[in-house]
């Protein structure tokens, strides 16, 4: 099972789509907030969406919880977790719900890590990046063992990748 993780790509459709059209084969994509976009807009048509401090129209749901297979996926945008200063509040909340991965944006800083089994994930972003150059989103592989991310730069080339052994 595969997932495409974006966040934080600020009013740049084109993005969306390069960055979908490297995966046509891929099983969900998720946004995690601050596309700018309507939430009917075209480009997010499919995708599991929440909305970010810059995204203004109530369509939007402020959390996204879901199962993929025999996994909890918890989507957030992270600003209202204060995820800039820690993401102790994030982890309070995916243990309430069960997550098994927190997928998160906000901070425009890219990174994964398991924190009591549970694998929390931030994709970067596709616009204005923080930290490093590189515009990035992620790509995660779910399999029996292990949760596999990739991180990819706009023009997909690869940053860094990940083995987290899950429960």
């Amino acid at each position: 099972m595969k997932i495409l993780v974006m966040s934080d790509t600020h009013g740049d459709s084109q993005v969306i789509e390069r960055v979908k059209g490297f995966y046509p084969e891929i099983d969900t994509v998720i946004h995690c907030g601050d596309s700018e976009l309507p939430f009917a807009h075209e480009s997010l048509a499919g995708m599991i969406k929440v909305r970010g401090n810059c995204d203004h129209e109530k369509a939007y749901p402020e959390e996204e919880i879901f199962m993929n297979n025999d996994v909890r996926i918890f989507i957030t945008h992270g600003h209202l977790f204060n995820v800039k200063n820690s993401i102790l509040s994030l982890s309070y909340r995916a243990k309430e719900l069960d997550a098994q991965i927190v997928c998160f944006g906000h901070s425009h800083i890219l990174g994964a890590e398991m924190i009591d089994d549970i694998l929390f994930l931030n994709p970067g972003s596709l616009l204005k990046p923080r930290g490093r150059k590189e515009k990035s989103f992620a790509i995660v592989e779910i399999e029996a063992s292990t949760f596999k991310v990739a991180f990819w730069t706009d023009d997909h080339q690869c940053i860094a990748s990940h083995t987290f052994q899950r429960k």
